[in-house]
């Protein structure tokens, strides 16, 4: 299992399909999720640090898990069956929920908890996305969206072998 980190959320055009994008902390990989314009524009305010006056859906979860006493520990990204990922929130006590990635990255990134994928996933789905220059954010984001200009999702689905 690799610990991910949130490169960022961009669209695929000319469909207009958002990507998030993860990258392994220790590693070369990428993992691309096509994922729902709701969660990518919560994904992307909480990475711009946007407040907003009041609680969106995962703020609203974020609070709530606080009031009960509960400490979501991680996310892991378990499985990709037929193009669709699958992931879970790990909290305290071993206490595990079935969610969706997209939800899963937003709520972490407001509680700060790490996110992990399976080696299983980042090895039917990791790219590694050649690097011309050191790791700087700028670098990542421009060749994320090279990327994503010749990539579709059929590019993810496994060949039947």
């Amino acid at each position: 299992m690799s610990e991910m980190r949130v490169v960022g959320v961009r669209l695929e055009l000319p469909q207009n399909q958002p990507i998030l994008l993860l990258r392994e902390t220790q590693g070369e990989r990428y993992l691309p999720i096509w994922i729902g314009t709701v969660e990518a524009n919560a994904i992307a305010l909480e990475q711009q640090g946007h407040r907003p006056a009041r609680p969106m859906t995962h703020d609203l979860i974020r609070d709530v898990i606080g009031a009960l006493g509960r400490e979501l520990k991680q996310v892991r990204i378990t499985e990709l069956q037929e193009g669709t990922f699958f992931a879970e929130l790990v909290f305290d006590g071993n206490v595990r929920v079935s969610a969706r990635p997209s939800d899963s990255v937003a709520l972490a990134l407001r509680v700060g908890a790490p996110i992990h994928a399976e080696e299983s996933v980042l090895s039917a789905a990791g790219l590694i996305i050649p690097d011309e220059q050191d790791d700087e954010q700028d670098n990542e984001v421009e060749r994320f969206r090279e990327f994503l200009e010749s990539v579709s999702p059929e590019d993810f689905r496994k060949a039947d072998t």
